[in-house]
């Protein structure tokens, strides 16, 4: 048994961080007490205690997820670093983003929570229900469904309230209105889109027969599951699909980048598109590298020497093999899906890696950016099959000791 103790009025963050980490392995290894009575009476203070950890642990994610600091160590978004490093399931990592990402516009409820008198499960109810509000409605939302809490509704209860709490609030203030679809009629689309808080963004809108008919047929397939592993609902499949769309990831693109080939290998001259619109060196480089695009590369005295496929230079047939070796990203802990993912020159096309199909593998739109600009922090290998792994490393200032990186805390 080891000793631990810490003065709580000037322990640092990291002391009491490792003091609960130390108190909680030995809790671990203890046997339930032989009464039950006993049992359930500790369980109710180890849950609010531990309520009360995750809104401690709510503003540590918030701030790497403000911070950004997960693309430093190779990890696209703060769902994936709590994914991969945590090891949370996606639905509790989603869970303790909202909630991370909403406190600020929650005052009552991160107070409750810090105290001890609201559990997680409300809290992060409330969170998720307002994180689609804007902060008028958002002040209001809180109010009513912290009501509901005090009146001893279950978080389940809360959270049924919660999906229509923009209906609840109108009702309650008498200020219902004809929703837009009606207004509108449905004869054009229409979408609007309105910027959070947070730096998402709001979307919704109306296609009306044909342009549905666009969206199924060009949405339709990217937003399939991914195999029997692909633990997304439809809504979160579509979102990523439209987003490789919009990103260039589709093979619908057409989009041509013109350039010196001195350009696409480390020049400064500007490339342009096919209008004349001019193109920094170093975003032709980027353009590059983007599965949707189609760069004309010219020799000397602007000769053409290669017009690329527009799934960057693989053929059909290539991406097929590709998709079939590589279900997600070649990124060791990328759940993206290979069907949504750029085909990556292994070598770097730009440098002579060869567009064979055993120099190429399959690589989400971020890593395959990461992968350019951080090369020093990616070790590739191939497995027993044959397939590349891309491992990504800590960054250079990782090794420096944990009490240093925290001992502002």
């Amino acid at each position: 048994m080891s000793l631990v103790e810490v003065d709580l009025g000037v322990a640092s963050t990291m002391e009491l961080v490792n003091a609960i980490a130390a108190i909680a392995h030995e809790l671990a290894g203890r046997t339930a007490p032989e009464s039950p009575a006993a049992c359930m009476e500790l369980a109710e203070t180890l849950a609010a205690a531990t309520d009360q950890q995750e809104s401690a642990l709510a503003e540590l994610i918030g701030r790497v997820d403000a911070s950004g600091e997960m693309r430093r160590w190779g990890l696209p978004s703060t769902q994936a670093w709590l994914r991969s490093r945590l090891g949370m399931r996606e639905s509790r990592a989603k869970e303790r983003i909202t909630l991370a990402r909403q406190r600020h516009r929650l005052p009552r409820v991160a107070e409750l929570l810090a105290t001890g008198e609201l559990a997680y499960g409300h809290a992060s109810t409330v969170a998720d229900a307002v994180a689609r509000l804007d902060d008028e409605d958002c002040a209001a939302a809180e109010k009513v469904l912290l009501d509901m809490v005090d009146q001893g509704f279950s978080a389940g209860k809360v959270a049924s309230f919660g999906r229509r709490i923009r209906d609840v609030i109108a009702e309650r203030d008498g200020t219902e209105s004809v929703d837009e679809d009606s207004q509108r009629g449905y004869q054009r689309s229409w979408i609007t889109s309105t910027r959070s808080l947070d730096g998402g963004r709001y979307v919704k809108g109306w296609l009306n027969a044909e342009d549905a008919a666009v969206w199924d047929g060009t949405l339709g397939p990217l937003a399939k599951p991914a195999g029997t592993d692909d633990r997304r609902d439809l809504p979160e499949r579509t979102a990523a699909a439209l987003n490789s769309v919009l990103a260039g990831g589709h093979r619908a693109t057409k989009v041509t980048v013109i350039c010196d080939l001195d350009t696409l290998t480390g020049g400064t001259a500007p490339a342009r598109l096919t209008d004349g619109t001019p193109i920094p060196a170093e975003q032709a480089r980027r353009i590059a590298l983007n599965a949707g695009a189609s760069p004309l590369l010219l020799g000397r005295g602007h000769v053409p020497l290669y017009l690329g496929h527009r799934t960057r230079f693989a053929t059909p047939g290539q991406r097929q093999v590709l998709e079939t070796l590589y279900p997600t990203c070649a990124v060791r802990g990328c759940e993206v899906p290979g069907t949504l993912c750029e085909v990556d020159h292994v070598g770097g096309w730009a440098i002579g890696g060869p567009t064979d199909i055993d120099q190429l593998a399959l690589c989400c739109g971020w890593h395959n950016r990461f992968k350019h600009t951080d090369a020093e922090q990616v070790r590739i290998v191939r497995d027993a099959t044959g397939r590349y792994v891309y491992r990504v490393l800590p960054p250079p200032d990782a090794n420096a000791p944990p009490t240093e990186l925290a001992q502002a805390a």
